[in-house]
């Protein structure tokens, strides 16, 4: 099965902003814990969505510079 590349780039934004927004929720409720071990789980599980939402950016950015450089030159294509 093929994507376009603007399917892959709205679909990455999509996730990059869902992960963005896990990792700010949790990074936000780290002060109301009280247990060291819940803490640290919670931190690393936050620094984990904010990775997944760079790797989101990073490929949305990828697709856009790909549509970018389709729509520059249309008799590139096959």
């Amino acid at each position: 099965m093929k994507i376009s590349a603007q399917v892959a780039m709205w679909s990455s934004i999509v996730f990059a902003a869902l992960c963005l927004w896990v990792a700010f929720s949790g990074f936000s409720s780290l002060d109301g814990m009280a247990d060291e071990a819940a803490l640290a789980d919670a931190r690393g599980f936050a620094w984990f969505w904010l990775f997944l939402g760079a790797i989101a950016i990073a490929a949305g950015v990828a697709s856009w510079l790909i549509v970018k450089r389709e729509n520059a030159n249309p008799s590139d294509r096959w």
